[in-house]
Protein backbone atom coordinates (compact mmCIF):
# COMPACT_ATOMS: atom_id res chain seq x y z
CA UNK A 1 0.00 0.00 0.00
CA UNK A 2 1.40 3.62 -1.02
CA UNK A 3 1.34 5.93 1.87
CA UNK A 4 2.25 9.70 2.08
CA UNK A 5 4.74 8.84 4.60
CA UNK A 6 5.15 6.67 7.22
CA UNK A 7 2.05 4.49 8.36
CA UNK A 8 -0.40 6.03 11.43
CA UNK A 9 -0.89 4.11 14.48
CA UNK A 10 -4.18 3.39 15.04
CA UNK A 11 -6.58 5.19 17.13
CA UNK A 12 -6.71 3.75 20.87
CA UNK A 13 -9.61 6.35 21.45
CA UNK A 14 -11.93 5.03 18.79
CA UNK A 15 -13.07 5.39 15.61
CA UNK A 16 -15.50 8.82 17.04
CA UNK A 17 -11.83 10.87 17.91
CA UNK A 18 -10.34 13.51 14.67
CA UNK A 19 -7.03 12.30 13.11
CA UNK A 20 -4.98 15.59 14.65
CA UNK A 21 -2.39 17.66 12.97
CA UNK A 22 0.38 16.95 13.91
CA UNK A 23 3.64 19.32 15.23
CA UNK A 24 5.57 19.57 12.06
CA UNK A 25 2.18 20.91 10.00
CA UNK A 26 1.51 17.16 8.14
CA UNK A 27 -0.96 15.11 8.69
CA UNK A 28 -1.22 11.22 10.03
CA UNK A 29 -0.36 9.08 6.94
CA UNK A 30 -3.29 7.99 4.77
CA UNK A 31 -2.96 6.25 1.34
CA UNK A 32 -2.41 8.05 -2.20
CA UNK A 33 -5.85 6.30 -3.06
CA UNK A 34 -8.00 7.81 0.06
CA UNK A 35 -6.52 10.89 -0.20
CA UNK A 36 -7.23 11.24 -3.87
CA UNK A 37 -10.64 10.06 -3.25
CA UNK A 38 -11.46 12.25 -0.36
CA UNK A 39 -11.01 15.38 -2.62
CA UNK A 40 -13.46 14.84 -5.41
CA UNK A 41 -17.28 14.17 -5.82
CA UNK A 42 -18.47 16.69 -3.69
CA UNK A 43 -20.95 19.69 -4.78
CA UNK A 44 -21.10 23.11 -4.75
CA UNK A 45 -21.78 24.35 -1.53
CA UNK A 46 -21.24 28.44 -2.00
CA UNK A 47 -24.21 30.45 -0.99
CA UNK A 48 -24.96 33.02 -2.94
CA UNK A 49 -28.33 34.62 -1.42
CA UNK A 50 -27.49 35.68 1.49
CA UNK A 51 -28.25 39.20 3.30
CA UNK A 52 -26.67 41.14 5.11
CA UNK A 53 -27.11 41.10 8.99
CA UNK A 54 -29.27 42.91 10.60
CA UNK A 55 -26.85 45.43 12.54
CA UNK A 56 -24.72 45.79 9.50
CA UNK A 57 -25.56 49.38 8.76
CA UNK A 58 -25.11 49.82 12.59
CA UNK A 59 -21.43 48.15 12.75
CA UNK A 60 -20.22 50.43 9.63
CA UNK A 61 -21.67 53.84 11.52
CA UNK A 62 -19.52 52.44 14.94
CA UNK A 63 -16.30 51.50 12.57
CA UNK A 64 -16.67 55.24 11.05
CA UNK A 65 -16.63 56.38 14.74
CA UNK A 66 -13.96 54.85 15.24
CA UNK A 67 -12.27 55.59 12.33
CA UNK A 68 -12.64 59.08 13.22
CA UNK A 69 -11.00 59.00 16.40
CA UNK A 70 -7.83 57.82 15.39
CA UNK A 71 -7.09 58.76 12.13
CA UNK A 72 -4.02 57.75 10.19
CA UNK A 73 -3.85 54.48 12.34
CA UNK A 74 -3.54 51.07 11.90
CA UNK A 75 -6.08 49.57 14.38
CA UNK A 76 -6.40 46.02 15.35
CA UNK A 77 -9.29 44.29 16.71
CA UNK A 78 -9.24 40.50 17.30
CA UNK A 79 -12.36 37.96 17.94
CA UNK A 80 -10.37 35.84 20.41
CA UNK A 81 -9.39 32.06 20.08
CA UNK A 82 -10.78 28.92 20.94
CA UNK A 83 -9.37 27.83 24.63
CA UNK A 84 -9.17 24.54 25.75
CA UNK A 85 -11.13 23.19 28.19
CA UNK A 86 -9.68 19.73 28.86
CA UNK A 87 -6.80 17.74 26.78
CA UNK A 88 -8.33 18.06 23.09
CA UNK A 89 -11.53 19.55 24.05
CA UNK A 90 -12.55 23.60 24.19
CA UNK A 91 -14.84 25.67 25.81
CA UNK A 92 -17.52 27.07 23.40
CA UNK A 93 -16.46 30.15 21.83
CA UNK A 94 -17.88 33.54 22.81
CA UNK A 95 -16.29 36.22 20.56
CA UNK A 96 -14.74 39.04 22.37
CA UNK A 97 -17.24 42.20 22.92
CA UNK A 98 -15.16 44.35 21.29
CA UNK A 99 -15.04 42.43 17.71
CA UNK A 100 -18.66 41.80 17.60
CA UNK A 101 -19.82 45.48 18.14
CA UNK A 102 -17.80 46.59 15.06
CA UNK A 103 -18.33 43.72 13.10
CA UNK A 104 -21.78 41.34 13.92
CA UNK A 105 -19.21 38.46 13.01
CA UNK A 106 -18.69 35.80 16.08
CA UNK A 107 -16.43 33.29 14.22
CA UNK A 108 -12.80 32.57 16.60
CA UNK A 109 -9.42 33.83 15.00
CA UNK A 110 -11.05 36.38 13.13
CA UNK A 111 -9.44 39.72 13.21
CA UNK A 112 -10.74 43.57 12.30
CA UNK A 113 -8.29 45.54 10.40
CA UNK A 114 -8.89 49.17 9.72
CA UNK A 115 -5.89 50.81 7.71
CA UNK A 116 -5.05 54.21 7.55
CA UNK A 117 -6.36 55.56 3.97
CA UNK A 118 -5.70 59.56 4.01
CA UNK A 119 -8.65 61.59 3.55
CA UNK A 120 -11.11 58.57 3.41
CA UNK A 121 -10.19 57.85 7.37
CA UNK A 122 -9.91 53.92 6.83
CA UNK A 123 -10.55 50.87 5.08
CA UNK A 124 -11.73 48.10 7.02
CA UNK A 125 -10.84 44.60 6.62
CA UNK A 126 -12.28 41.37 8.17
CA UNK A 127 -9.66 38.46 8.31
CA UNK A 128 -11.39 34.85 8.84
CA UNK A 129 -10.39 31.61 8.57
CA UNK A 130 -11.76 30.45 4.81
CA UNK A 131 -13.40 27.25 4.40
CA UNK A 132 -11.76 24.12 4.81
CA UNK A 133 -9.23 23.21 1.67
CA UNK A 134 -10.34 19.92 0.66
CA UNK A 135 -7.54 19.60 -2.14
CA UNK A 136 -4.91 19.00 0.63
CA UNK A 137 -7.23 17.53 2.79
CA UNK A 138 -7.54 19.45 5.99
CA UNK A 139 -11.54 19.65 5.89
CA UNK A 140 -11.42 15.99 6.69
CA UNK A 141 -8.09 15.50 8.89
CA UNK A 142 -7.78 18.81 10.95
CA UNK A 143 -10.02 17.73 13.98
CA UNK A 144 -10.18 21.52 15.63
CA UNK A 145 -11.09 23.08 11.82
CA UNK A 146 -11.81 20.71 9.80
CA UNK A 147 -14.90 21.52 8.72
CA UNK A 148 -16.22 17.34 8.48
CA UNK A 149 -15.32 17.87 12.05
CA UNK A 150 -16.81 20.77 13.43
CA UNK A 151 -18.72 21.92 10.45
CA UNK A 152 -19.24 24.11 7.93
CA UNK A 153 -18.08 27.88 8.34
CA UNK A 154 -18.50 30.97 5.63
CA UNK A 155 -16.39 31.50 2.87
CA UNK A 156 -14.60 34.69 2.74
CA UNK A 157 -16.97 36.01 -0.43
CA UNK A 158 -20.14 35.09 2.04
CA UNK A 159 -18.61 36.74 4.91
CA UNK A 160 -18.79 39.98 2.61
CA UNK A 161 -22.00 39.79 1.97
CA UNK A 162 -23.22 38.92 5.36
CA UNK A 163 -20.90 41.58 7.27
CA UNK A 164 -20.91 43.91 4.53
CA UNK A 165 -16.78 44.81 4.42
CA UNK A 166 -14.26 42.72 2.42
CA UNK A 167 -12.84 39.57 3.88
CA UNK A 168 -9.23 37.78 3.35
CA UNK A 169 -7.60 34.99 4.85
CA UNK A 170 -6.58 35.58 8.45
CA UNK A 171 -3.20 32.81 8.05
CA UNK A 172 -1.94 35.81 5.88
CA UNK A 173 -2.52 38.64 8.80
CA UNK A 174 0.36 37.77 10.74
CA UNK A 175 3.02 38.43 8.33
CA UNK A 176 1.05 41.37 7.01
CA UNK A 177 1.23 43.42 10.29
CA UNK A 178 4.87 42.59 10.61
CA UNK A 179 5.50 44.69 7.31
CA UNK A 180 3.32 47.12 8.11
CA UNK A 181 4.58 50.95 9.11
CA UNK A 182 2.96 53.59 10.79
CA UNK A 183 1.39 53.91 14.55
CA UNK A 184 -0.79 50.33 14.98
CA UNK A 185 -3.25 50.21 18.17
CA UNK A 186 -4.42 46.71 19.07
CA UNK A 187 -7.26 45.66 21.90
CA UNK A 188 -5.42 43.00 23.91
CA UNK A 189 -5.94 40.32 25.78
CA UNK A 190 -8.12 38.34 23.60
CA UNK A 191 -5.39 36.92 20.68
CA UNK A 192 -1.84 36.05 22.00
CA UNK A 193 -0.53 35.59 18.08
CA UNK A 194 -1.81 38.87 16.55
CA UNK A 195 0.16 40.56 19.62
CA UNK A 196 3.35 38.75 18.73
CA UNK A 197 3.20 39.81 15.45
CA UNK A 198 2.89 43.52 16.64
CA UNK A 199 6.06 43.00 18.99
CA UNK A 200 7.53 46.28 19.35
CA UNK A 201 4.67 48.09 17.05
CA UNK A 202 2.24 48.86 19.30
CA UNK A 203 2.61 50.12 22.74
CA UNK A 204 0.32 48.89 25.76
CA UNK A 205 -0.93 52.25 26.82
CA UNK A 206 -1.93 53.54 23.47
CA UNK A 207 -3.46 50.13 22.92
CA UNK A 208 -5.75 50.63 26.21
CA UNK A 209 -7.12 54.08 24.66
CA UNK A 210 -8.52 52.60 22.08
CA UNK A 211 -10.44 49.67 24.40
CA UNK A 212 -11.55 52.36 26.28
CA UNK A 213 -13.08 54.18 23.33
CA UNK A 214 -14.92 51.11 22.08
CA UNK A 215 -16.31 50.93 25.67
CA UNK A 216 -17.42 54.45 25.61
CA UNK A 217 -19.14 53.95 22.37
CA UNK A 218 -21.16 51.14 24.14
CA UNK A 219 -22.29 53.88 26.60
CA UNK A 220 -25.34 54.78 24.60
CA UNK A 221 -27.61 51.78 22.80
CA UNK A 222 -28.57 51.94 18.78
CA UNK A 223 -32.12 51.06 18.17
CA UNK A 224 -31.16 47.48 16.74
CA UNK A 225 -29.51 47.04 20.26
CA UNK A 226 -32.41 48.31 22.43
CA UNK A 227 -34.47 45.45 20.45
CA UNK A 228 -32.15 42.68 20.66
CA UNK A 229 -31.68 43.97 24.51
CA UNK A 230 -35.82 43.48 24.62
CA UNK A 231 -35.53 40.03 22.85
CA UNK A 232 -32.93 39.07 25.38
CA UNK A 233 -35.44 40.19 28.38
CA UNK A 234 -38.80 38.86 26.78
CA UNK A 235 -36.71 35.47 26.71
CA UNK A 236 -35.40 35.86 30.56
CA UNK A 237 -39.15 36.48 31.51
CA UNK A 238 -40.52 33.49 29.99
CA UNK A 239 -37.25 31.49 31.80
CA UNK A 240 -38.23 32.63 35.21
CA UNK A 241 -41.90 31.57 34.21
CA UNK A 242 -40.28 28.32 33.83
CA UNK A 243 -38.75 27.61 36.95
CA UNK A 244 -41.70 28.87 38.82
CA UNK A 245 -43.77 25.65 37.01
CA UNK A 246 -41.10 23.74 38.19
CA UNK A 247 -40.37 24.67 41.99
CA UNK A 248 -41.81 20.96 42.90
CA UNK A 249 -39.20 19.02 41.13
CA UNK A 250 -36.40 21.46 42.29
CA UNK A 251 -37.49 20.52 45.67
CA UNK A 252 -36.98 16.82 45.33
CA UNK A 253 -33.39 17.52 43.64
CA UNK A 254 -31.44 20.69 44.15
CA UNK A 255 -30.88 24.42 42.66
CA UNK A 256 -29.27 22.55 39.83
CA UNK A 257 -32.56 21.78 38.27
CA UNK A 258 -33.84 25.50 38.63
CA UNK A 259 -30.32 26.34 36.42
CA UNK A 260 -30.82 23.24 34.07
CA UNK A 261 -34.26 24.73 33.54
CA UNK A 262 -33.81 28.65 32.97
CA UNK A 263 -30.54 26.96 30.73
CA UNK A 264 -32.67 25.33 28.55
CA UNK A 265 -34.94 28.84 28.07
CA UNK A 266 -31.59 30.46 26.99
CA UNK A 267 -30.83 27.61 24.29
CA UNK A 268 -33.71 27.52 22.74
CA UNK A 269 -34.33 30.41 22.56
CA UNK A 270 -30.76 32.65 22.59
CA UNK A 271 -27.16 31.91 22.17
CA UNK A 272 -26.75 30.89 25.65
CA UNK A 273 -27.19 32.41 29.35
CA UNK A 274 -25.09 35.98 29.31
CA UNK A 275 -23.52 35.22 32.81
CA UNK A 276 -23.57 31.93 35.09
CA UNK A 277 -26.80 31.87 36.70
CA UNK A 278 -27.24 32.38 40.34
CA UNK A 279 -29.64 30.13 41.53
CA UNK A 280 -29.47 30.95 45.25
CA UNK A 281 -32.20 28.88 47.76
CA UNK A 282 -32.50 29.65 51.47
CA UNK A 283 -29.22 31.39 52.85
CA UNK A 284 -27.30 31.05 49.57
CA UNK A 285 -29.16 33.91 48.69
CA UNK A 286 -26.92 35.98 50.91
CA UNK A 287 -23.65 35.13 48.68
CA UNK A 288 -23.72 37.80 46.02
CA UNK A 289 -22.07 35.39 43.42
CA UNK A 290 -23.38 32.11 44.42
CA UNK A 291 -23.29 29.77 41.26
CA UNK A 292 -22.34 26.67 42.47
CA UNK A 293 -26.26 26.10 42.56
CA UNK A 294 -25.95 22.71 44.70
CA UNK A 295 -27.69 23.23 47.74
CA UNK A 296 -31.14 22.24 48.80
CA UNK A 297 -34.27 23.85 47.59
CA UNK A 298 -36.83 23.69 50.52
CA UNK A 299 -40.54 25.23 51.23
CA UNK A 300 -40.47 27.88 53.22
CA UNK A 301 -37.15 29.31 52.34
CA UNK A 302 -36.78 32.18 49.63
CA UNK A 303 -34.89 31.60 46.13
CA UNK A 304 -32.82 34.61 44.60
CA UNK A 305 -32.82 33.82 40.61
CA UNK A 306 -30.77 36.26 39.01
CA UNK A 307 -30.39 35.01 35.68
CA UNK A 308 -30.23 36.39 31.86
CA UNK A 309 -30.66 35.32 28.64
CA UNK A 310 -28.24 36.18 25.99
CA UNK A 311 -29.31 36.71 22.25
CA UNK A 312 -28.18 34.63 19.06
CA UNK A 313 -26.49 38.82 18.50
CA UNK A 314 -25.13 38.34 21.96
CA UNK A 315 -26.92 41.19 23.76
CA UNK A 316 -27.84 39.86 27.34
CA UNK A 317 -30.50 40.37 29.91
CA UNK A 318 -29.72 40.72 33.69
CA UNK A 319 -32.85 40.31 35.87
CA UNK A 320 -33.46 39.02 39.85
CA UNK A 321 -36.23 38.09 41.37
CA UNK A 322 -36.34 36.89 44.86
CA UNK A 323 -39.24 34.38 44.91
CA UNK A 324 -40.95 32.13 47.87
CA UNK A 325 -40.12 29.08 46.98
CA UNK A 326 -43.60 27.20 48.80
CA UNK A 327 -45.98 30.25 46.93
CA UNK A 328 -46.23 32.60 49.94
CA UNK A 329 -43.84 35.11 51.58
CA UNK A 330 -43.65 35.18 55.58
CA UNK A 331 -44.25 38.17 57.49
CA UNK A 332 -40.95 38.40 57.96
CA UNK A 333 -39.98 37.44 54.19
CA UNK A 334 -42.47 40.13 53.12
CA UNK A 335 -41.24 42.99 55.25
CA UNK A 336 -37.47 42.81 54.14
CA UNK A 337 -39.10 41.89 50.48
CA UNK A 338 -41.38 45.43 50.54
CA UNK A 339 -37.97 47.51 51.69
CA UNK A 340 -36.03 46.51 48.58
CA UNK A 341 -38.94 47.03 46.19
CA UNK A 342 -39.17 50.69 47.81
CA UNK A 343 -35.45 51.37 47.54
CA UNK A 344 -35.50 49.75 43.70
CA UNK A 345 -38.82 51.91 43.00
CA UNK A 346 -36.63 54.94 44.30
CA UNK A 347 -33.40 54.18 42.04
CA UNK A 348 -35.60 53.63 39.26
CA UNK A 349 -37.54 57.11 39.59
CA UNK A 350 -33.95 58.60 39.29
CA UNK A 351 -33.15 57.35 35.83
CA UNK A 352 -33.82 59.67 33.46
CA UNK A 353 -31.77 61.74 31.09
CA UNK A 354 -29.77 64.21 32.42
CA UNK A 355 -29.46 63.11 36.19
CA UNK A 356 -26.05 62.07 37.48
CA UNK A 357 -25.33 58.34 36.90
CA UNK A 358 -25.09 57.48 41.09
CA UNK A 359 -28.34 59.44 41.54
CA UNK A 360 -30.06 55.97 41.36
CA UNK A 361 -27.66 54.19 43.77
CA UNK A 362 -28.26 57.11 46.07
CA UNK A 363 -31.82 57.11 46.00
CA UNK A 364 -32.06 53.20 46.64
CA UNK A 365 -29.04 53.20 49.86
CA UNK A 366 -31.69 56.19 51.63
CA UNK A 367 -34.58 53.57 51.46
CA UNK A 368 -32.34 50.84 52.72
CA UNK A 369 -30.60 52.70 55.58
CA UNK A 370 -33.96 54.46 56.79
CA UNK A 371 -35.50 50.87 56.65
CA UNK A 372 -32.57 49.52 58.69
CA UNK A 373 -32.58 52.79 61.20
CA UNK A 374 -36.54 52.34 61.78
CA UNK A 375 -35.61 47.88 62.46
CA UNK A 376 -33.16 48.69 65.36
CA UNK A 377 -30.58 47.11 63.04
CA UNK A 378 -28.60 50.13 62.96
CA UNK A 379 -28.04 53.43 64.94
CA UNK A 380 -29.64 56.58 63.36
CA UNK A 381 -29.94 59.27 62.37
CA UNK A 382 -30.00 58.05 58.25
CA UNK A 383 -27.39 60.68 57.32
CA UNK A 384 -24.76 59.03 59.64
CA UNK A 385 -25.37 55.87 58.69
CA UNK A 386 -25.01 56.98 55.24
CA UNK A 387 -22.07 59.17 55.77
CA UNK A 388 -20.25 56.14 57.48
CA UNK A 389 -21.40 53.71 54.83
CA UNK A 390 -22.63 51.45 57.81
CA UNK A 391 -25.65 50.14 55.71
CA UNK A 392 -23.24 48.52 53.43
CA UNK A 393 -22.94 45.63 56.11
CA UNK A 394 -26.50 44.13 54.23
CA UNK A 395 -26.38 45.83 51.58
CA UNK A 396 -23.04 45.22 50.16
CA UNK A 397 -22.70 46.62 46.38
CA UNK A 398 -23.42 49.33 44.26
CA UNK A 399 -27.12 49.43 42.72
CA UNK A 400 -26.76 48.88 39.10
CA UNK A 401 -24.25 48.89 36.24
CA UNK A 402 -24.45 49.38 32.28
CA UNK A 403 -26.05 46.44 30.04
CA UNK A 404 -25.65 45.00 26.73
CA UNK A 405 -23.32 42.96 25.22
CA UNK A 406 -21.93 42.14 28.30
CA UNK A 407 -23.34 41.82 31.47
CA UNK A 408 -21.48 44.53 32.76
CA UNK A 409 -20.97 46.24 30.30
CA UNK A 410 -18.72 49.27 28.91
CA UNK A 411 -16.12 48.51 32.44
CA UNK A 412 -13.30 49.59 31.03
CA UNK A 413 -14.88 53.31 30.31
CA UNK A 414 -13.25 56.02 32.18
CA UNK A 415 -14.91 56.89 35.44
CA UNK A 416 -15.58 60.55 34.33
CA UNK A 417 -18.25 59.19 31.54
CA UNK A 418 -19.52 56.32 33.32
CA UNK A 419 -20.06 56.35 36.94
CA UNK A 420 -19.34 59.98 37.51
CA UNK A 421 -21.18 60.87 34.56
CA UNK A 422 -24.80 61.91 33.16
CA UNK A 423 -27.54 59.36 32.13
CA UNK A 424 -28.59 60.10 28.46
CA UNK A 425 -31.30 58.55 26.41
CA UNK A 426 -30.55 55.20 24.61
CA UNK A 427 -28.33 54.26 27.97
CA UNK A 428 -29.37 50.83 29.39
CA UNK A 429 -28.63 49.33 33.00
CA UNK A 430 -29.61 47.71 36.05
CA UNK A 431 -31.55 48.95 39.18
CA UNK A 432 -30.90 45.95 41.68
CA UNK A 433 -30.70 46.42 45.45
CA UNK A 434 -30.76 44.30 47.82
CA UNK A 435 -30.33 43.28 51.82
CA UNK A 436 -28.69 40.54 52.97
CA UNK A 437 -28.63 39.04 56.10
CA UNK A 438 -25.68 36.29 56.38
CA UNK A 439 -26.65 33.34 58.72
CA UNK A 440 -23.87 33.33 60.82
CA UNK A 441 -24.55 37.57 61.75
CA UNK A 442 -25.08 37.97 65.59
CA UNK A 443 -25.52 41.71 64.65
CA UNK A 444 -29.25 41.06 63.47
CA UNK A 445 -31.84 38.93 65.57
CA UNK A 446 -31.86 35.42 64.76
CA UNK A 447 -34.84 35.30 62.46
CA UNK A 448 -33.30 37.78 59.99
CA UNK A 449 -30.31 35.63 59.48
CA UNK A 450 -29.71 33.70 56.21
CA UNK A 451 -32.28 35.73 53.96
CA UNK A 452 -31.32 37.50 51.50
CA UNK A 453 -33.37 39.83 48.96
CA UNK A 454 -32.16 41.55 45.85
CA UNK A 455 -34.92 42.52 43.03
CA UNK A 456 -33.48 43.73 39.52
CA UNK A 457 -35.00 45.06 36.62
CA UNK A 458 -33.16 46.30 33.24
CA UNK A 459 -34.14 50.06 32.21
CA UNK A 460 -33.54 52.09 29.75
CA UNK A 461 -33.56 55.77 29.67
CA UNK A 462 -35.84 57.50 27.53
CA UNK A 463 -35.87 61.02 25.98
CA UNK A 464 -38.45 62.02 28.68
CA UNK A 465 -37.71 59.09 31.44
CA UNK A 466 -37.50 55.64 31.87
CA UNK A 467 -38.82 52.67 30.84
CA UNK A 468 -38.73 48.78 32.49
CA UNK A 469 -37.67 46.39 29.69
CA UNK A 470 -38.44 43.90 32.10
CA UNK A 471 -41.87 45.24 33.21
CA UNK A 472 -43.45 41.84 32.87
CA UNK A 473 -42.47 40.43 35.58
CA UNK A 474 -44.25 40.86 38.56
CA UNK A 475 -42.16 42.98 41.28
CA UNK A 476 -44.40 43.69 44.34
CA UNK A 477 -44.61 40.48 46.85
CA UNK A 478 -48.50 40.39 46.31
CA UNK A 479 -48.11 40.26 42.43
CA UNK A 480 -45.28 37.94 42.60
CA UNK A 481 -47.54 35.69 44.91
CA UNK A 482 -50.59 35.72 42.50
CA UNK A 483 -47.99 35.36 39.64
CA UNK A 484 -46.82 31.99 40.73
CA UNK A 485 -50.19 30.29 41.90
CA UNK A 486 -51.07 31.65 38.56
CA UNK A 487 -48.36 29.46 36.85
CA UNK A 488 -48.64 26.50 39.49
CA UNK A 489 -52.43 26.18 38.62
Amino acid sequence: MAVTEQPAPENPEGDEQPIKQRKNGLYPAVSDELAANMTSGWADTELRDLQPVPQAAETARRRAELSARFPGERLVIPAGNLLTRSNDTEYPFRAATEYVYLTGDQTHDGVLVLEPAGEQGHTATVYLLPRSDRGNGEFWLDGRDGELWVGRRHSLTEAERLLGLPAADVRELPDALRAGTGPVRVVRGHDAGIEAALDGLADAGRDEELRVFISEQRLVKDAFEIGELQKAVDSTVRGFEDVVKVLDKAEATSERYIEGTFFLRARVEGNDVGYGSICAAGPHATTLHWVRNDGPVRSGDLLLLDAGVETHTLYTADVTRTLPISGTYTELQRKIYDAVYEAQEAGIAAVRPGAKYRDFHDAAQLVLATKLVEWGLVEGPVERVLELGLQRRWTLHGTGHMLGLDVHDCAVARTETYVDGVLEPGMVLTVEPGLYFQADDLSVPEEYRGIGVRIEDDILVTEDGNRNLSAALPRTSTDIEAWMAALKG
